[in-house]
Parts: structure tokens; C-alpha cells; sequence
């Protein structure tokens, strides 16, 4: 994805966490992952950590982190990439038998590494963490998550699991799979969905942020639904061609209803109104949907068609 990253140091277990901001709670999380990884007999792991362009002291706390303990291992973007592909950038240096990925603001809780650890040497390619509950999360929040996860099922050929959170575990082949989908606008958890493999479910309820504030945003929320809807299913065109259909229809009926009050009743229509009203039914509603909703797609095919990389470091752990 970037130029020539240098690869981490192999290992059984391999996490990957992006970092935003995280200052006040990142030393946090990194003491939480290892007392979870060698208290359960794990001490073989590394811990990659990708600073998603911070603008505090996250990388500087990063690098003592690094400086302290050789298995933490640290990337920072060149700039604010975003969560999905920081964390991209991460699984693309990771090396180990089996990768975690987990977000550093102690949602994605530590205490379940050793359960997944334990199913995949059971035998799971990937195991998810489900959320069942969040703290703190607003009724909107909730519910926008159940029409969405409801929408995508509805219409994508690629089942996503219901509050199936970017918290995974990769086996070496899943992981290798998943590097092979270069594309740009990602949606992580439909990907591991897509690939495959004997997958296996822990079940987590999601705390509150140890620390700062959450940088999902409506608007990045947003983004990131729709990422998803136009990557894993081509039914938005085609509802576009059923809405077009269904406004021929009504224009249609309403070009009947005219004839026949011209028949029945010559008075009762005004002069050019009926033709205006049955044209702009019959063609701009039809227009407007289908340059939308084609538009969406065409700018993911010139995003894709650029071949741009989806991010850069300026720092790597080999960097002078």
C-alpha cells in the first residue's frame, strides 16, 4: 500500500492498533494487552502500533513505549488517514502466525485476547469480537447501527455480522487474504466477512473510552456506511431502476387520468400544466436517481483507477 514497508519481527501473535489522540490513555492500553497476553502464557507477541497522524503526544509516548519493550513496534502516518486505513497500514506490516486487530481506546477489550488466542489455536481462521452492548451509547446511535446492519443484509450477497466490530483475529491464511484486496474505500469487517474461512464469535460488552473522545464522527460514521453499501452490493442501482420504473409508472397513470378527463370532462384541465407535470415525472425524477446513485460508483472506479497508495509513514521502527 505504501512504499517498501519494512516488516515487523515475526512472532506467534501480532496486534494492530491504530492511535489517534490517544495520549491520555494509550499507556493504558498497552499495559492492559500485555498483562491479558502473558499473563494467559502468550509472551511471544508484538504489538504494532499506527499513529493515525496525532496531533498531541501520542507518538512521542509510542516511541518510550518502544524504547522500553523491543516487541512494540512503531508506524506513523504521514498524515490523518483515518481508521480504516490505519489500521490497513497496519496489517501490512504485521507478521505473525495468527494477527490481532484492536482499537487502543479500551473498548475492544484486552481481557478477551487470551479466548481468541484460545479458539484460533482451536482450530477458527478469524474470530470476531460481537458487541452486545455499548456504555454510554445514544438511543440515535443504537438505532441508526440496526437499520444499517438490517439495510446491508438486506441487499448484499455478503452476510455482516450484526455489531461484528473491527476487533478481529486473523490466522496467517486469513490474513494473507485479506491482504490481497487493495481497494480504497474500505470496509474492514464486510472484508473479513468476504474471505472466509471457519470463523468463530466472542461476545463483549463495549465500555466506555478510557480517555479522549471518539473521532468517528456523523459525518465519518456516514462515510463508512456508505463504503460499505457500494462495495458489497450493486443493489443501489438497481433500486434506481425500480424507482425509475416505478415514476414512468405513476407518470403514466397520470397521463390516463388526463385522456380521460379530456374526454369526460374538457374543462376541468388546464392548458400545459398536465404535459408539464407528466414530463418532469416521467424524466427528472427517473434522471435524478439514476446520476446519483451511477455517480457513486463511477467515483469509487476513478478512486480506484488513480492507483494512488492509500497512505505514507514518515516514521517506521527503522527509520534513522
Amino acid at each position: 500500500m505504501s512504499a517498501s514497508p519494512a516488516p515487523t519481527r515475526h512472532s506467534a501473535l501480532c496486534v494492530v492498533s491504530p492511535c489517534y489522540n490517544e495520549a491520555d490513555g494509550v499507556r493504558r492500553f498497552y499495559e492492559a494487552v500485555t498483562a491479558a497476553l502473558d499473563g494467559s502464557g502468550n509472551r511471544d507477541h508484538t504489538i504494532v502500533f499506527v499513529d493515525d497522524g496525532s496531533t498531541d503526544a501520542t507518538l512521542r509516548i509510542l516511541n518510550e513505549l518502544a524504547a522500553a519493550d523491543p516487541r512494540v513496534r512503531v508506524y506513523s502516518l504521514s498524515r490523518n488517514f483515518g481508521h480504516q486505513v490505519a489500521l490497513t497500514a497496519g496489517c501490512d506490516v504485521a507478521t505473525g502466525d495468527a494477527v490481532i486487530l484492536m482499537d487502543s481506546d479500551m473498548q475492544h477489550p484486552p481481557h478477551l485476547l487470551p479466548e481468541m488466542v484460545a479458539k484460533w489455536r482451536a482450530g477458527a481462521d478469524v474470530v470476531s469480537a460481537v458487541r452486545r452492548f455499548s456504555e454510554g451509547a445514544s438511543l440515535f446511535k443504537r438505532m441508526s447501527a440496526w437499520a444499517f446492519y438490517g439495510a446491508i443484509n438486506r441487499i448484499s450477497d455478503t452476510r455482516i455480522v450484526p455489531n461484528a466490530a473491527d476487533f478481529v483475529l486473523l490466522s496467517r491464511r486469513a490474513h494473507e487474504a485479506l491482504l490481497r484486496m487493495p481497494e480504497h474505500h474500505r470496509f474492514l469487517r464486510g472484508m473479513v466477512s468476504w474471505i472466509g474461512f471457519r470463523r468463530e464469535f466472542v461476545e463483549y460488552q463495549a465500555p466506555l473510552r478510557s480517555a479522549g473522545k471518539s473521532s468517528y464522527t456523523l459525518r465519518r460514521m456516514t462515510r463508512l456506511a456508505s463504503d460499505a453499501l457500494f462495495s458489497f452490493s450493486a443493489e443501489p442501482v438497481r433500486l434506481a431502476t425500480r424507482v425509475g420504473l416505478g415514476l414512468v409508472g405513476l407518470g403514466m397513470l397520470y397521463l390516463a387520468y388526463i385522456l380521460y378527463t379530456l374526454l369526460a370532462e374538457p374543462g376541468k384541465i388546464v392548458p400545459g400544466w398536465s404535459s408539464l407535470i407528466c414530463v418532469v415525472l416521467i424524466t427528472s425524477g427517473a434522471q435524478i436517481v439514476f446520476i446519483g446513485l451511477i455517480g457513486e460508483y463511477v467515483s469509487r472506479i476513478f478512486e480506484e483507477a488513480k492507483r494512488r497508495p492509500l497512505y505514507f509513514f514518515k516514521q517506521r521502527p527503522d527509520s534513522p
